[in-house]
């Protein structure tokens, strides 16, 4: 039993490496080298939202210290942002963060760049919001 438990905590140890870091980097080389946009997405949203994790967990590192399942909770999280079957980044992406960032662009583009004509500029917004159609796979 004690080579089990050896093997289980160094498999354990192992795993946040492997689903954070080697995974995702080798699939976002992928990423770039296709001319799919939606894995593009969603792997530009996972650096997102992993750079934003690591950063929390660093602010709150005191706290979390006296969480004992924190390291597991946040391997389940990561391996759901990562995991193709379940595309959470690029959900967490499209469902929350965009819609926020397009409100707050065009609220800060009326107050401080208005064309002469008085019509503000709205080409960035154009750009991050999905066309009909664009994002079928969901």
């Amino acid at each position: 039993m004690g080579y089990f438990w050896t093997l289980m905590c160094h498999l354990h140890t192992l795993a946040g490496p492997v689903t954070m870091l080697l995974y995702p980097l080798y699939a976002s080389v992928v990423a770039i080298e296709t001319t799919d946009k939606l894995d593009d997405e969603q792997w530009l949203a996972y650096w997102i939202f992993y750079s934003f994790l690591t950063l929390m967990e660093m602010v709150l590192q005191p706290v979390l210290e006296w969480i004992p399942i924190w390291y597991d909770v946040k391997l389940i999280f990561v391996a759901w942002l990562v995991l193709p079957q379940f595309r959470g980044a690029a959900f967490i992406y499209d469902k929350f963060v965009r819609e926020r960032i397009i409100k707050r662009y065009r609220e800060s583009q009326q107050h401080h760049n208005k064309s002469p004509k008085g019509k503000s500029k709205t080409k960035f917004v154009d750009f991050i919001t999905s066309k009909k159609g664009e994002h079928e796979a969901y």
